[in-house]
């Protein structure tokens, strides 16, 4: 398995759209694992392809304490079910360092495939919920800090900016 690099706020990357998953074989197995490697060792809860650069609908999630209940999630979609909304203080590999409150709805409904490109569903709250929506937002171009204020979203991408320009 091999360590991904991360793509980082304001890479314009991070705003392209991704292509649903047609072919399910022996490279995109390796892509999951490589995923899941990446994830755990930037200690994360989820990861989209999005932000390893690979502009597919995959995402991969862990929201267990003890890390030991990986699912991967391709072509992934949500339905509603709850109205009500939940403040979750997100933060996100791709804008490390920072974390901001988002209200997210509390309850989806989640349609997708798994690694053979079966067809699950399931129902998801609480984090579980929030990361999924989370993560379907990068393959859909958004990241968390598009639901704060344009100031703050300012300020975090200024900071970064200035440790990649340190760092380069």
């Amino acid at each position: 398995m091999a360590i991904l690099q991360i793509l980082e706020f304001p890479d314009p990357r991070l705003r392209q759209i991704a292509a649903p998953v047609t072919v399910f074989d022996e490279k995109l197995e390796v892509l999951i694992e490589d995923m899941f490697a990446t994830m755990y060792e930037a200690q994360g809860i989820g990861l989209a392809a999005t932000q390893v650069d690979v502009h597919k609908r995959l995402l991969v999630i862990d929201v267990s304490e003890n890390k030991d209940s990986p699912q991967a999630l391709i072509n992934p979609s949500f339905e509603i079910i709850d109205q009500e909304l939940v403040d979750y203080d997100e933060g996100c590999l791709s804008v490390p360092g920072f974390y901001e409150i988002v209200s997210r709805p509390a309850e989806i409904k989640v349609a997708a495939q798994d690694r053979t490109g079966e067809a699950v569903e399931f129902f998801a709250d609480g984090l579980l919920s929030t990361c999924i929506q989370h993560e379907i937002d990068h393959l859909d171009g958004k990241l968390f800090v598009d639901y704060i204020s344009l100031l703050k979203r300012q300020r975090i991408r200024h900071k970064l900016e200035k440790e990649h320009k340190k760092s380069a």
